[in-house]
């Protein structure tokens, strides 16, 4: 790693200096993907290693979970059959996913499980050394595993250890406001990225390999569950012209607002009353949910099944758990009024010999068995109601405010399968940002997924990329380039009548409007030149931010608003496409079908299309400005003929390397 300034005329021609980095691999991010790249780097001898980031205890991975935060992973105990092609099976079954990506998730999640284990992340065994495992949404298997409400949180805190045991240098206080990319068509590499740190000064670090782990498009949604802290950063890499697939995929559900936090698992199982109130959150209290189910009976079963079932389904919405998902969006958004859950007392008739077989076997089997929602909540896992303390909430004393929220993207960046970009080379998108995920995945795929990403990355790196091949002449202009673009944009900033967090605030609320769980053909039309409008009027005019080291708001917005647009054209690609009602999003359409008979007209969905499900569909920016949106077929689970003697010889002579 070396220092040196860099030279570069600003629009008045006259000469400024920033300072310019040279590394070999530099990580972008700090949650649990990024961290993890950055030891695997170093473990495989690539000493020269620096981790880009805004803060360490910032991010998606250090500041949330959930009720039992889920690690997936092969079955570790007892006589249960499992094996990387089986678990393969079990991703791929989700639908547009890659097999072969489906696959290497499976086959590595042990290693990156044990890693884990060996760094001091406490996972569960028993007395005989299993790993035990409990059943996860859509997971045919035991390989569920977790330490509870902040699994992540400890992933984090242990591979924070081992970086600084390995003393890998990390650069705190930078928000990445450019992606350099040097060379063009194919022949495109990455050469960097540009920041800006807390003092408002631009830096640049040119590099050999970057791995870009910035997490989930987070800052995307007004209603949201990622943590206020965690924006994301796909808009930076998609401006670039990396390829993304399947943008349309996200993951939403229930979750409280005050403090943002899923509200899945136990804090459904025990069944607490839902209630609505008006906008000053006092008056006018209502249980909603009973007119829209026949009996006690089936509401309390659904309710209970929302624990399991948490994520927003659209083949659970006619007469399944996902229609109580619908009914807060519609207390919430269509009538403006709040909705809380209560766990003080039951909803209204409760009656344990009233509770569907499957939920009265599962408490009595618990031992929550007691006479109120909160008293169960605190027998069967006290740490759910310590966690809302710690928090300043007490749901003894008060009710939880919920809404349903964006979580996870399921889409993101395209990758081979060594986690490289498939058009930008160099370039290593690990951790949410990285598109592996198809329509559906089992609950805590995500946190396997980055693992085995970083490990992906970092030997490739270490057997390819090793040696140094980045143009330093080529490198400087294209840096001088895009600093001398970023100055005149912070200029005309300074200018700019519009201010980043009204401009924020639309990006936002058009995607919870129009690209989130509830979507409709004729509203994406009309949003989505909308969404271009204001890239463009952004990219031309930028936006005000008072304070100097506040410019970062300023190119997070533009970031954040490329992105937004870049996904309501995916989401109208595919609903213009046919695909229809899927994953955790459904499509409105007066010919549909009625979701419930309560509810009117305009509650009909399209059904979905499922050979949909054997498709990819893939995203860019072309050289022309314009977006591509194109459907790939799935690639099919490898079948591998793994004779020892022919597998450890391309091991050997690092043949391996050469399937991308």
């Amino acid at each position: 790693m070396r220092e040196e300034t860099l030279d570069f005329e600003n629009e008045a021609g006259e000469k400024q200096t920033i300072a310019l980095v040279w590394v070999h691999s530099l990580v972008v991010g700090s949650g649990a993907a990024g961290l993890n790249a950055a030891v695997q780097l170093v473990r495989a001898g690539i000493e020269d290693v620096l981790i880009l980031t805004e803060g360490l205890n910032l991010g998606t991975s250090i500041n949330t979970g959930s009720d039992k935060q889920t690690y997936y992973k092969l079955s570790m105990c007892g006589a249960e059959a499992d094996s990387p092609r089986l678990m393969a099976d079990s991703y791929f079954a989700g639908g547009s996913m890659h097999g072969d990506l489906a696959l290497i998730e499976a086959s590595l999640s042990a290693r990156a499980f044990l890693n884990l284990v060996n760094l001091g992340v406490p996972f569960p065994s028993d007395s005989y050394g299993q790993f035990v495992g409990y059943k996860t949404d859509h997971d045919p298997r035991q390989r569920a595993t977790s330490i509870g409400p902040y699994t992540s949180r400890e992933m984090c805190r242990q591979l924070i250890k081992e970086v600084q045991r390995l003393s890998i240098k990390v650069n705190e206080g930078r928000e990445v406001v450019r992606l350099v990319v040097l060379g063009e068509g194919s022949e495109q590499r990455i050469a960097g990225v540009v920041v800006l740190n807390d003092h408002g000064d631009f830096e640049a670090y040119a590099a050999e390999n970057v791995i870009f782990a910035v997490g989930g498009p987070g800052g995307l949604y007004k209603t949201s569950v990622y943590p206020e802290v965690h924006s994301g950063a796909i808009g930076l890499a998609l401006m670039a012209g990396a390829k993304a697939q399947n943008l349309p995929e996200s993951q939403y559900g229930l979750a409280s607002t005050g403090f943002r936090w899923n509200v899945s698992g136990t804090y459904m199982q025990v069944v607490p009353r839902f209630i609505s109130r008006a906008q000053d959150g006092l008056s006018d209290e209502k249980e909603f949910l009973p007119p829209y189910f026949t009996s006690g009976a089936e509401m309390y079963g659904n309710v209970f099944l929302k624990g399991y079932q948490w994520p927003f389904d659209a083949r659970k919405v006619m007469g399944g758990s996902s229609i109580i998902d619908i009914l807060v969006y519609i207390e919430t958004v269509i009538n403006n009024r709040r909705v809380y859950l209560d766990f003080r007392c039951n909803p209204a008739g409760f009656s344990f010999d009233d509770l569907p077989d499957e939920a009265r076997n599962y408490l009595v089997k618990s031992g929550a068995v007691q006479n109120s929602p909160i008293e169960r909540l605190q027998f069967m896992n006290p740490g759910a109601v310590a966690l809302y303390l710690e928090h300043g909430i007490n749901l003894a004393q008060e009710p939880l405010e919920i809404a349903v929220c964006a979580q996870h993207n399921n889409g993101g960046l395209a990758a081979n399968i060594w986690w490289e970009s498939t058009n930008i080379k160099h370039l290593f998108p690990i951790g949410e940002v990285n598109g592996s995920h198809g329509v559906s995945r089992p609950g805590g795929s995500a946190l396997n997924s980055g693992q085995v990403g970083g490990f992906r990355a970092a030997e490739y790196i270490s057997h390819c990329y090793r040696q140094v091949s980045l143009p330093e002449k080529e490198a400087a202009q294209v840096f001088r380039r895009a600093i001398k673009e970023l100055v005149l944009w912070q200029k005309q900033c300074s200018r700019s009548k519009y201010t980043w967090s009204h401009e924020l605030k639309e990006v936002q609320k058009r995607m919870s409007g129009v690209g989130a769980h509830i979507r409709s053909l004729a509203e994406l039309q009309v949003e989505s030149a909308y969404a271009w409008k204001q890239v463009e009027k952004l990219q031309k005019e930028g936006c005000v931010d008072p304070d100097r080291r506040g410019m970062k708001n300023a190119f997070k917005t533009l970031q954040l608003c490329f992105a937004h647009a870049v996904y309501l054209d995916a989401i109208l690609f595919a609903l213009n496409n046919g695909v229809g009602s899927r994953g955790s999003a459904i499509v409105l359409d007066p010919s549909g079908q009625k979701v419930h008979p309560l509810l009117g007209d305009d509650w009909k969905i399209i059904p979905e299309n499922a050979d949909f499900r054997s498709k990819v569909l893939e995203t860019r920016l072309l050289a022309d400005g314009k977006i591509e949106n194109r459907w790939v077929n799935c690639r099919a689970i490898p079948e591998i003929d793994s004779w020892f003697e022919t597998t450890w010889a391309a091991y050997r002579n690092g043949e391996i390397y050469n399937r991308i």
